[in-house]
């Protein structure tokens, strides 16, 4: 796109210098990098030798340096500011607390003040005064969301262009001139439909007003967006993590944040973009990870879905709880605690009253059994008091561990060990029928047991859905530490169990929910929202609808929302504001020709610019793969780093989820469906693998499409 330079007379446009527009811009960006290199050059150079007490404070700083260091990089693939604010009103509090990178205005009033740079991170000059402001400090905020009716005090915003990391264009709004027609950006949408080559990239200068909306969102609010294939709602999700570690870093970093992802092919995916918004140490990892991690048991085994069904239901919560406490019983004789030449006896009948008030309250089994010595040793103590002694605090802590009240305890309320426990429950038929009666049916109770019992919990094989279980039970005994915020992606797929595993390790903090219900490919996919953010805990949280996409083209999105009347009715159908002619290609050939013609057009793709996908069934991949070595065409792993030679990802069905390329081929839409146990599932696995594509999809199939795909798209 032609640059073209403003009107220096214009309102909010202070260009008084005679340089060139697009050569004064680069100067700046080179200006700025300069200035970026001198801070981390100025943080390299100190010497904490003479001001750390000790090894301990010496090791704890220069990891905060080392870390300082690392966040000043300057990565050469992304744009260290993609755009520019000409404020016509100055900013309220420029340089207040509330805007913490925005410069304060000079005592000359010169209009340069008035003049931001929005990028990936603050830089200052030597004096300190910013060359760059974050994209998330308050000033920025008219980058996403100022718009012909609501200026928001700008009369200018300049977007930029780059080409392999060199500015090469601009383009402005005049949002203060009434003269000026509104008009949809044409370097935005260069960017959105610019071809990718890697994983997920720097996402930061295409936020939408909506979108910007949900990403300011305060962090002791929960926010759960359904957002439609294309519609950014990963880039929603990545964007708030990063805004809240901007705006709230000190509590963040005492609580910690976390990324939850489906997969770790889509966890390596988008690991990339978190520093191109200015964040390096923001953790990632599944639902299993973070159960495994906590319970140390390893995943070998899986269950059928049905059983996976019924041990994800949030039922199983109770006939956990039921198998927690089964081992308390109530005294059925006194206590009686020798000290000195003193007996002291607490009666049966006062036991059973202490532990029965214990049960009632509902406070975890290992808090409950450790109040349950000081609470005899109290009743103990209310006799010394009533005989004229004068016990203390240390006395109470002396009777609380006297032999009596220790075996009392032990007899009364044994300890537990969670993966013992949940063995012990997948393992025996008495005792699960006692913990679940009136919960799980006897049918439902033989499919979750298993057939072979394993000797012991190394020898188990445990399923995903069996940690989950251990993970729900361990905190039923001892509280998960909870985090600041937790970021929830491809949400809909999670069981009820899993929402409670996720939901344990954000109760004292805050969650971003984010999903699809017509992208739900599991046999317990979330029916609603409302349904899954109880079973996570955060109710009240608001849901917030995207329905207008930016990725996807609109032949594409249009093709596959044929599926929603079947998979998800009660959706609203998303739309697209990209045209893109030609996008769409539907493929009939033989069966025998299948391979051939999934190969060729595989060749088409590679043809154009940016990634590619082979999307197929997951039985269909090894064949797939044969045939792609045979005709020499290299191919990667999803999650794996393209390059120029080797643009193509195979990738299979169940994983293709989350990820998008600039063209995908789409083998066989009727062997997907077929992968999956139901055909609901089926279509809403297909609806995933058809809505990927940035620029252009192409489905080659033999047998017949799935009925509402039928008479739709080029022969």
């Amino acid at each position: 796109m032609p640059a073209h330079a403003p009107d220096p007379h214009a309102p909010g446009v202070p260009d008084h210098d005679t340089l060139d527009p697009l050569e004064r811009e680069r100067a700046h960006l080179a200006a700025s990098r300069t200035a970026l290199r001198a801070m981390r050059h100025d943080v390299e150079s100190l010497d904490i030798r003479n001001v750390t007490a000790n090894w301990v404070n010496a090791e704890v700083l220069q990891r905060q340096i080392d870390a300082r260091i690392e966040a000043l990089a300057d990565l050469a693939d992304t744009p260290l500011f993609f755009g520019r604010l000409d404020y016509t009103d100055f900013p309220s509090s420029p340089g207040s607390s509330a805007a913490p990178d925005a410069p304060a205005a000079p005592e000359d009033g010169t209009p340069e003040a008035a003049r931001y740079y929005i990028g990936r991170r603050h830089v200052h000059d030597a004096d300190g005064d910013p060359m760059v402001v974050d994209w998330r400090a308050p000033v920025s905020q008219p980058f996403y969301r100022a718009s012909k009716k609501d200026p928001q005090g700008v009369g200018l915003r300049r977007r930029f262009g780059y080409t392999g990391g060199e500015l090469t264009a601009y383009e402005d709004e005049r949002l203060s001139d009434p003269d000026e027609a509104e008009k949809a950006s044409a370097l935005l949408k260069r960017e959105i439909e610019r071809p990718r080559v890697g994983p997920m990239r720097d996402i930061v200068a295409t936020i939408q007003p909506e979108q910007d909306e949900i990403v300011r969102t305060g962090v002791d609010g929960t926010v759960c967006v359904q957002g439609a294939p294309g519609t950014g709602k990963t880039a929603v999700g990545l964007h708030r993590v990063a805004y809240l570690l901007y705006a709230h870093r000190e509590r963040l970093a005492r609580t910690g944040t976390l990324v939850i992802g489906p997969n770790r092919s889509f966890l390596r995916y988008i690991e990339q973009v978190l520093p191109a918004l200015g964040e390096l140490a923001v953790r990632q990892a599944t639902v299993e990870d973070l159960v495994t991690e906590a319970t140390g048991v390893e995943v070998r085994g899986t269950d059928d879905p049905e059983a996976a069904r019924i041990k994800g239901d949030a039922r199983m919560a109770e006939v956990l709880r039921r198998a927690v406490r089964s081992g308390v019983t109530m005294p059925a004789e006194p206590c009686v605690v020798v000290r000195g030449s003193r007996r002291w006896r607490v009666p049966a009948y006062e036991l059973e009253e202490i532990v029965r008030e214990l049960l009632e309250r509902g406070i975890r089994y290992g808090a409950a059994r450790e109040a349950l010595p000081q609470r005899v040793a109290h009743a103990v103590l209310t006799r010394m008091e009533r005989s004229g002694e004068a016990p203390d605090d240390r006395v109470q802590d002396a009777v609380a561990r006297n032999a009596a009240v220790k075996a009392l305890v032990k007899a009364v309320w044994p300890e537990v060990d969670p993966v013992r426990l949940v063995l012990r429950l997948l393992s025996d038929d008495g005792f699960l029928a006692e913990c679940s009666e009136g919960i799980l049916t006897e049918e439902e109770r033989k499919t979750i047991l298993w057939t072979k019992p394993p000797r012991g919990v190394r020898s188990a094989k445990w399923s995903a859905a069996d940690a989950v279980l251990i993970d729900e039970a361990a905190d039923l005994v001892r509280r998960t530490p909870s985090l600041g915020h937790v970021v929830l992606d491809e949400a809909q797929d999670l069981s009820p169990m899993q929402y409670r595993a996720v939901g344990r390790r954000c109760t004292t903090g805050s969650a971003t929910v984010l999903g699809d219900l017509a992208q739900g490919t599991t046999p317990w996919a979330t029916a609603s929202w409302a349904e899954a953010l109880s079973h996570l805990g955060k109710p009240d949280a608001a849901v917030e609808e995207l329905t207008r996409g930016f990725r996807v083209p609109r032949e594409v999105i249009a093709y596959a929302s044929r599926l929603l009347p079947h998979i998800a009715p009660g959706l609203s159908e998303a739309t697209s504001i990209r045209d893109a002619a030609g996008s769409l290609r539907v493929r009939a050939v033989a069966v025998e020709e299948l391979d051939g013609a999934v190969v060729d057009a595989c060749r088409e793709a590679l043809e154009r610019e940016g990634s590619i996908s082979l999307i197929a069934a997951d039985a269909r991949v090894p064949a797939l793969a044969a045939a792609l070595d045979a005709a020499g065409i290299p191919h990667l792993a999803p999650g794996t780093e393209t390059d120029a030679d080797a643009r193509l990802t195979l990738v299979p069905a169940t994983l293709a989820k989350g990820l998008e390329y600039d063209h995908v081929v789409l083998d066989e839409p009727a062997a997907v469906v077929d992968g999956e146990p139901d055909e609901r599932t089926g279509l809403r696995r297909l609806y995933v693998c058809l809505t990927r594509a940035v620029s252009g999809l192409t489905v080659v199939h033999a047998a017949p499409l799935p009925e509402p795909l039928r008479d739709g798209g080029d022969a």
